[in-house]
């Protein structure tokens, strides 16, 4: 029971620390949906 416990601590942190990651990386969805070429008239 303690080591699963301990597995889903892990997949928690590693899921937080990957979400964060990927946003400062400029991988969100919205720096990925919008581009140069984008026309906002």
């Amino acid at each position: 029971m303690k080591t699963m416990m301990l597995a889903f601590a892990a997949i928690a942190i590693i899921a937080i620390g990957a979400s964060f990651g990927l946003n400062q990386a400029g991988f969100s969805a919205a720096e990925q949906g919008a581009g140069s070429a984008v026309r906002l008239d």
